[in-house]
C-alpha cells in the first residue's frame, strides 16, 4: 500500500523544512500572517459561549478583544492541524494514547499548559505559527521566540525529569 510505506519512512528534514518554506510563501500570499492561536483562542470563545451563554459577554477580552465567531477562518486550520496530525499518526502507526502515570506529572503537564497558555496570550502568536511562519520569513522576533522556546523547553524538561527522579 503506498500510503501506508510514505507514512512509515522519515522524511529528510532538509527537504521537509524546504517543502514548509515554499509552502509558507503561498500561504502569507494567500491569507497573510498564520497564527495557530488565534484559532485555538476561538474555539475556547465558542466552547465557552456555548456552555455560560451571554455571561461570557462580561469579560472583557471577549467582549471587545476576540468576540467569538464561528466563521473565523483560522479555526478550521487548526482543526485541519490536528486532524492531519491525527490521521498521519495513524496510518505511520504512531499513535498511543498515554496517561501521566503519578499525580506530580499530571500537576506539572497542568502548570506547564497553563503557561504556554499564557505565553500565547502575552504574544498573541503560537510556537508552530512562529516556527513556521516568522522564522522563514527572516523576522527577527520569530528568532527571539524560537530562543525562548528552546530555553523554556529545556528548563521545563530539567524540572520535568528532577521531579520524576523524587
Amino acid at each position: 500500500m503506498v500510503t501506508s510505506e510514505f507514512f512509515s519512512k522519515t522524511l529528510d528534514p532538509v527537504i521537509a523544512l524546504a517543502a514548509i518554506a515554499v509552502l509558507d510563501i503561498f500561504l502569507f500570499l494567500i491569507v497573510g500572517a498564520w497564527t495557530v492561536g488565534g484559532g485555538e483562542t476561538m474555539m475556547t470563545g465558542l466552547i465557552a459561549q456555548f456552555f455560560i451563554g451571554d455571561e461570557l459577554n462580561r469579560l472583557p477580552f471577549w467582549n471587545l478583544v476576540f468576540r467569538p465567531d464561528a466563521g473565523y477562518w483560522k479555526i478550521y486550520i487548526s482543526l485541519g492541524m490536528i486532524s492531519g496530525a491525527l490521521v498521519g499518526s495513524i496510518l505511520s502507526k504512531e499513535f498511543y494514547i498515554r496517561y501521566p502515570r503519578r499525580l506530580s506529572e499530571w500537576i506539572l503537564i497542568t502548570i506547564g499548559g497553563l503557561l504556554m497558555g499564557v505565553g500565547i496570550r502575552l504574544a498573541f502568536v503560537c510556537n508552530v505559527s512562529t516556527f513556521f511562519g516568522l522564522t522563514p520569513q527572516m523576522n527577527l522576533g520569530g528568532y527571539l521566540s524560537i530562543t525562548g522556546i528552546v530555553a523554556g523547553a529545556w528548563l521545563g524538561s530539567q524540572i520535568y525529569r528532577r521531579v520524576l527522579e523524587l
